[in-house]
């Protein structure tokens, strides 16, 4: 394809472009709001020193950009000075420097939201434990106790997977540090939103659909309280399958809901998976690899509420890629803007895959709508560090390719061929204005800012003060009518999303016949607390 037009020149001025911004102010006649984003990682330069950050926020807005997705947690550490989890152990600038503090505060005097970016699942990866004695390593890695150890287990006694130690989310232990970390960064920073990653179970398993980690004792065992079974189960057991993919729910149902007890409009984000193909059948997204063989349910979570924004990372090499790539780009796509309930979708394209022009047919394509009219909150690309296949492939600088991305973006005009216009974009040979040729916000999220409904979350205990792990918690409302059931945590907690204001009775049920009610009114833009003691 053709862009209009002679970079060159604007290319050159956008690469000596320096830090010097000013806000986002108004958007452009006849664009609507989109959230629009890098993501950035911290395996690299980007975020270390005070320096990268200020090139950093200068380059999201020369791409006419709205927000940061930027990666504070890689390995349960944190490119922050207050969380629960210890200061990192990249070459960040030494403290009193904060690379999240200082991101938030010129990323926001620019106009620029800031979402704090969490590799939820990863614990560890070097082969030398962390330096930090703090780390959770230390205490819940390999050598832990086994009541301790918070590490994943794969069906063949493998610890690892890719070089990585994983958290176990079957473990109570490990779920709670899991939403502790997210919450941490919530408490300590004024930050727009968390993103959540790896909030799953991991690849490297021996065959697709072949779901083969969680064999940690207390994970096996709690399975086995529950439903009375004392076998291990087989990696596709579907009832083994079901119990792992609702412990990653829960997780993202508790952070959700713990979240907005803290600051409802923080915006909860998760990076979810598009593996292999989504077909067209009913039945389609059950039958799929994110929900077969990493437990990922993604599309419950969007309908039931306990996600603001899905970013599907929907990464296919354009030209040249496998059999298929581009049709199921936009296939998934499709699926995705179509599964978006209550709540958004902005679709995350792999730009490290691809060069800025096959990038810029994916960015129209995740922004398009479909035939019946659906369309997505926008669009965020991996990555700000590799912005093009040639940085991917070291034939080039990352500048040159975020300067004429940033270009293509807001101001080249694009002459779009047949093969390349993507559906409901233009017709063929179409001169079309550059996608992002003004700022605009950052989309609203009318369900927090004008909320009808209202949350309720609480923690069960048994009669001596334990948590009750596993205990079904009904919802009734006045009428008696059941309104949803939820099973609690293995610390005893429990939730429910968008429930309509008024009166409700909550009733558990545990071993031994032990049994909990309890009244609650739920107030519309509000988290009502509850407390059940189960007795006989």
């Amino acid at each position: 394809m053709m862009r209009a037009g002679p970079p060159a020149v604007l290319l050159v001025l956008l690469a000596m472009t320096g830090p010097a911004i000013l806000p986002v102010t108004g958007q452009p006649a006849g664009q609507a709001p989109q959230f629009r984003a890098f993501w950035v990682d911290s395996f690299g330069p980007g975020l270390y020193t005070p320096g990268q950050i200020e090139q950093l926020v200068a380059d999201a807005r020369a791409a006419n950009l709205n927000a940061i997705v930027a990666q504070v947690t890689r390995r349960a550490d944190c490119l922050c000075n207050r969380s629960v989890m210890p200061r990192t152990e990249a070459e960040i600038d030494p403290e009193p420097f904060d690379p999240l503090q200082v991101l938030i505060e010129r990323a926001h005097g620019a106009g620029l939201e800031v979402h704090a970016w969490i590799n939820a699942g990863i614990m560890w990866a070097p082969d030398t434990p962390p330096r930090d004695p703090s780390h959770v390593f230390h205490a819940h890695g390999p050598g832990a106790p086994e009541r301790e150890r918070w590490v994943l287990t794969r069906a063949d006694g493998a610890l690892r997977g890719g070089g990585l130690y994983f958290f176990d989310p079957g473990h109570p232990g490990a779920a709670d540090y899991i939403a502790g970390m997210a919450l941490s960064v919530i408490k300590n920073y004024d930050v727009d939103g968390i993103n959540l990653d790896y909030i799953r179970y991991p690849d490297f398993n021996p065959a697709e659909n072949v779901p083969a980690w969680g064999y940690t004792p207390v994970s096996l065992a709690r399975f086995g309280a529950v439903t009375g079974r004392r076998d291990v189960p087989s990696p596709e057991d579907p009832e083994w399958a079901a119990w792992r993919r609702e412990q990653i729910t829960a997780i993202v149902r508790r952070i959700y809901l713990d979240a907005y007890a803290i600051n409802p409009l923080v915006r909860i984000s998760a990076d979810t998976v598009t593996y292999g193909d989504i077909g067209g059948e009913p039945g389609r997204w059950t039958r799929s690899r994110p929900y077969r063989e990493v437990l990922q349910d993604w599309r419950a979570w969007i309908e039931e509420g306990i996600l603001d924004l899905n970013i599907p990372m929907n990464y296919r090499r354009r030209t040249p890629g496998p059999p298929g790539q581009r049709e199921m780009f936009e296939v998934w796509n499709a699926f995705i803007r179509d599964h978006q309930y209550r709540r958004q979708t902005a679709i995350g394209t792999g730009l490290y895959l691809n060069t800025v022009d096959d990038s810029l047919v994916q960015i129209r394509g995740a922004l398009a709508t479909t035939a019946g009219g659906r369309g997505g909150a926008g669009w965020v690309g991996f990555s700000y560090r590799t912005p093009d296949r040639l940085v991917n492939e070291r034939r080039r600088a990352p500048e040159y390719a975020r300067a004429e991305l940033a270009a293509a973006l807001t101001t080249v005009p694009w002459a779009a061929p047949l093969t390349a216009a993507p559906p409901g974009t233009a017709a063929s040979g179409s001169i079309l204005t550059p996608p992002f040729a003004g700022p605009v916000p950052v989309p609203p999220m009318p369900w927090k800012l004008s909320p009808t409904t209202g949350h309720l979350r609480g923690a069960a205990v048994m009669a001596n003060g334990t948590p009750a792990d596993q205990v079904q918690v009904d919802l009734y409302d006045v009428r008696q009518r059941l309104v949803a059931s939820r099973r609690t945590t293995g610390s005893g907690w429990f939730g429910f999303v968008d429930l309509a204001p008024g009166a409700y009775r909550l009733a558990a049920a545990g071993p031994g016949g032990a049994q909990a009610s309890a009244s609650v009114t739920v107030v519309a833009g509000q988290v009502a607390p509850a407390a059940l003691v189960l007795g006989r």
